[in-house]
Parts: C-alpha cells; structure tokens; sequence
C-alpha cells in the first residue's frame, strides 16, 4: 500500500472513530436526557403526594376546628342554660308550699285571732310570691283561655252551652312556667 492510501484509510478510520464517538456522546445525551425526565417524573411524582398529604391535614383540620367550634358553642348554651334555669329545682321544691298558702288563705277567719293569723300568712304568701316571681316563676293563666295541651292537664271534661268548645271552665290545681318552661302544667276541666 501506499502512503496515500494508508493516509486514506488513517483518515476514514478517524472518521470512523468521530462518528462512533458523536453516536456514542448522543447516546449518552440521550441516556442523560432520559434519566433527568425520570428524576423529573420521581419529583412530580412526589410533589403529588405531598399536595396530597398537605390536602388531607388542611381538610382535617378545618375539621377539627369546626368541632372545637361547635362544642365551644354547645358548651356556651349549657352555661347560659344553666344560669337561666338556675332556680328550677328550688322553685319545682316550693310549688307544694305555695299550694298549702292558697289553701289556708281559703280559710275563713271566724274570729279575730283566726283573722290575723290569715292575714300573717298572707304576708308570708305575697312575700313569698314576689321573690318567686324575681327568679322567673310565673302563674299560667287558665280560666277563660283556649285550651293549650303545651301548659294545660284537661283532668275533666264538662259543658256549658255558652262558652266555645275547647275553652277552659275551671282551673283546678295552678300551673306555673319559669321563663319558657313549664315546671307544671296547670290542671283543668275544659268544654266539651
């Protein structure tokens, strides 16, 4: 062979070996690019599950504070409940003494010492009333009034062609409400 023919060959081998090396630095680029997309794709991956965490925890969260909200609001209708009713049980207590003094005012006096014990015991009655009446208790009107099964016991049915049916003729046993509640229903006899 000659120079130029060896010179050729050196030639298109390091044309060759070029080639090679730009296919294999491709390649590698390639490679590369592929391994970035999937580096890329594990962060987007992962980035997803995050948000997702971070979505649930916002979610239970909120919902956490709606309840602490809900039971700071029940909590608060408790108090001002218990603070309204208070006195209920002590008034529920006296209703039966406050019967007893309606009972021995319907006491006729016949003499004057009979007269003023009456009228020591309604002292007591009024007095007893009034501060009845500043923790809330008061009388459910009955006689005359519509028939309302929310604070009247019908205890008996009676007629009398003059007055509506319905209509409540007698009241029996007093009933008494403290603010909005009944503490007991007044006990009456109503028109057929």
């Amino acid at each position: 062979m000659t120079e130029t023919t060896e010179n050729k060959d050196l030639v298109q081998e390091e044309k060759d070996v070029q080639a090679e090396n730009v296919v294999e630095e491709t390649e590698v680029k390639v490679e590369e690019q592929e391994v970035e997309l999937t580096i890329e794709e594990q962060y987007e991956a992962k980035l997803a599950e995050l948000q997702a965490k971070l979505d649930d925890e916002e979610s239970r969260h909120l919902r956490l504070r709606a309840d602490f909200d809900n039971i700071r609001r029940r909590n608060q209708l408790d108090r001002e409940a218990a603070e309204k009713y208070r006195a209920q049980t002590l008034l529920s207590d006296l209703l039966p003494v406050l019967d007893n003094f309606e009972r021995a005012l319907q006491v006729e006096a016949t003499s004057e010492e009979t007269a003023s014990i009456v009228k020591g015991i309604e002292m007591v009655y009024r007095s007893l009333i009034e501060a009845t009446e500043k923790e809330g208790l008061q009388i459910i009107k009955a006689e005359g009034e519509q028939f309302d099964p929310n604070v009247h016991q019908a205890v008996m049915q009676e007629q009398d062609s003059e007055k509506e049916t319905g209509v409540v003729l007698r009241e029996l046993q007093k009933g008494y409400m403290l603010k909005d509640r009944v503490l007991r229903p007044t006990m009456v006899s109503v028109n057929e």
